[in-house]
């Protein structure tokens, strides 16, 4: 089975009520969104948006003026986040987040809820992230608990090879066109910033 396939088969069959199972989550995102501050008028992608819960909080951050873009490569995912209403306030595009539909230099912003330890390749999926973004531009990865709390969420310990911990996510940044800005990897979230470098 295919990665991509994987991760159709884990989440396609969850999508229907996923939102119901992490009611407390939409403060979390809000404060993601606020700190990623992407442009009024501006473009951004939400990269890996599942049911979308982030689309409406970029949307009020870009206005009317502004593209939203809602990517994911899970049809089930995307059926949920229009049956949710977030289609009206954001384009869903069905989507591998390592090869992105995106013009290079396109977007002023990229969330990301989730997304790096889905993928095959962190490394290229960062890269990808940064071609699609300016010069200038920001990256938002984020998680609405810390890795500490999912870990223990999920019955296993921490991994020191986890992409996402600082010391691992600052260079593969750095390697992949990005500047990290910020690590904070709290109990109650996991908010990476980084800024997309000339």
């Amino acid at each position: 089975m295919s990665d991509i396939a994987a991760t159709r088969a884990f989440f396609g069959p969850r999508a229907a009520g996923w939102e119901v199972r992490f009611p407390d989550d939409a403060p979390a995102y809000r404060r993601a969104v606020a700190d990623l501050a992407p442009p009024v008028g501006g473009a951004v992608a939400d990269v890996g948006c599942g049911t979308g819960r982030a689309l409406p909080e970029l949307r009020a951050a870009v206005g009317s003026g502004g593209v939203v873009l809602g990517v994911d490569v899970t049809v089930e995912m995307l059926a949920e986040a229009a049956a949710l209403g977030r289609g009206e306030v954001a384009a869903l595009v069905l989507a591998d987040a390592l090869h992105l539909p995106v013009g290079t230099g396109r977007l002023d912003a990229v969330f990301a809820a989730g997304l790096v330890s889905h993928l095959t390749d962190s490394v290229a999926g960062l890269a990808e992230l940064a071609r699609v973004c300016r010069p200038g531009g920001r990256l938002a990865l984020f998680h609405p608990v810390g890795r500490a709390a999912l870990a223990r969420r999920q019955g296993r310990e921490l991994s020191p090879g986890d992409l996402r911990a600082e010391p691992n996510i600052r260079p593969a940044l750095a390697s992949s066109g990005w500047h990290c800005d910020l690590v904070d990897d709290a109990e109650d979230r996991y908010l990476t910033l980084a800024t997309r470098m000339p």
